[in-house]
């Protein structure tokens, strides 16, 4: 009985896969908010260095890794496949359970995927300094970690809400180098003005988004960092999925349903999009499954439309999924995936109908959660809980139908130091909630009416 399905160290991809020229139709560009017309490279040039301007809009199929990158892949790339033996057998299923355990990165998730190349060709082109956003602080930690393996410096505003229940991810960030600073902050003039307001606001991604990229278009020694949304960053996340294909066909198994978290979709994308490319080509048929949560479900309640990717409207406007970027998630959700939009690519994908979604209230995510950690010893981030739980739904079908589906899931990252989440849920203080179309509307009151 095999449990994991290891790759060594040469079968590392070699190549990121880009699935923009496999789909039936390209994906709507982004918009310059003063002239409404597509941006250029140049539009994109203070944010992010050439390299990677051209990742984001390349027609290529594939993209070759650097040596300086596969170097630090080395670190923790191959990725295990583990089979559920021991999650099947307490769910009494006949379904076959696998996960892509994307914790062994020294963050402790799939972030550093992107972050080391992102660190990576802002070396190459001479940039000093990063900013970026953080939530839950998985992405802030492998920023921060990134950079050190460059000798840049890491400034990173993390959502108050987050910075406040989870020091341990601020400490990490620390040991690695980086500056943190709790969102809205003191340091940017649009913090200043949010905090005048409201001197305890929880903050949200949005928010810390214009912080940083203030910050980053005011030196032109420093270049702002995403970790999720954009092309380049899912991109880089198919290493995921590329070498899933490969333990999978180790064991003879092609995926029935495959189910990924979503909140920016870098985790679902990096999963799925090798899967998708096998999909489109007929050499396999999974259902593909973006899982949200209930407090913030961009794909499942929000409008396909364009709109800004930060609070204050200083970014481009994106064709997304969006909840509006004012939209603040409520401060009792725990489980992350708490951005207003969702990547315009994923975004565009589940408009083609390739891929489907739903959304899963926290309690139920938790629950399913402790049955994982349970069983197969892994203490999930709240993030992918999401996608553990709609596996749990799936395999429960299975149960009462009798089919044997092979389900497949990216376990993409551990929860070590989101223990906060779990003794909240584990005393029967963690509520779940639901977007009303009021609080809806009210958010999407703001964003831009595009002709």
């Amino acid at each position: 009985m095999q449990n994991k399905i290891l790759l060594t160290e040469d079968q590392i991809p070699t190549q990121w896969y880009n699935i923009i020229p496999d789909l039936p139709s390209p994906p709507p560009p982004p918009l310059h908010p003063g002239t409404m017309q597509p941006i250029g490279p140049d539009d994109l040039a203070p944010l992010f260095p050439m390299a990677l301007i051209m990742q984001e809009v390349t027609q290529d199929s594939y993209v070759d890794i650097p040596g300086g990158v596969l170097d630090v892949y080395r670190l923790w790339r191959p990725s295990p496949l583990f089979r559920a033996h021991r999650l099947e057998k307490a769910l009494d299923t006949p379904a076959r359970i696998y996960y892509k355990y994307e914790g062994v990165s020294p963050a402790g998730s799939h972030k550093p995927n992107t972050a080391v190349p992102q660190a990576y060709y802002n070396h190459q082109e001479g940039i000093t300094k990063l900013t970026t956003e953080t939530g839950a602080g998985q992405w802030g930690t492998a920023l921060a970690f990134a950079t050190a393996q460059y000798g840049i410096e890491c400034e990173i505003w993390q959502v108050a809400a987050s910075y406040r229940a989870k020091p341990y991810r601020r400490i990490m960030m620390e040991v690695y180098g980086a500056t943190v600073h709790s969102s809205p902050s003191d340091i940017t003039e649009y913090g200043r003005s949010l905090l005048a307001a409201y001197p305890d606001h929880p903050g949200s991604l949005g928010i810390a988004i214009s912080e940083a990229v203030a910050a980053a278009v005011a030196d032109p020694k420093t270049r702002y960092s995403l970790g999720s949304v954009l092309n380049h960053v899912l991109m880089h996340q198919t290493v995921i999925g590329e070498e899933a294909l490969l333990q999978m066909a180790m064991v003879g198994e092609t995926p029935d349903l495959l189910v990924g978290c979503t909140g920016g979709g870098s985790n679902f994308g990096g999963l799925a999009f090798p899967f998708l490319r096998e999909k489109m080509a007929g050499r396999m048929n999974p259902v593909i499954r973006c899982v949200e949560p209930a407090a913030c479900p961009s794909l499942t309640k929000g409008e396909y439309r364009y709109d800004f990717g930060d609070t204050a409207g200083m970014t481009p406007l994106l064709k997304m999924h969006t909840l509006g970027h004012d939209f603040i998630p409520p401060t009792i959700h725990a489980g992350g995936l708490r951005y207003h939009g969702m990547s315009p690519l994923v975004s565009h994908i589940y408009e083609l109908g390739l891929a489907e979604a739903e959304a899963i209230p926290q309690t139920e995510c938790f629950a399913g959660a402790l049955t994982f950690a349970r069983n197969e010893g892994i203490l999930p981030a709240p993030e992918p809980t999401h996608a553990i739980a709609a596996a749990i739904r799936e395999a429960k079908r299975c149960k009462e139908t009798g089919e044997a589906k092979v389900i497949l899931t990216a376990l993409c990252g551990h929860g070590h130091l989101d223990l906060a989440a779990y003794e909240n849920y584990l005393s029967g203080k963690m509520e779940d909630y639901e977007l009303t179309e009021k609080e809806l509307a009210d958010a999407m009151s703001t964003v831009p009416v595009m002709a």
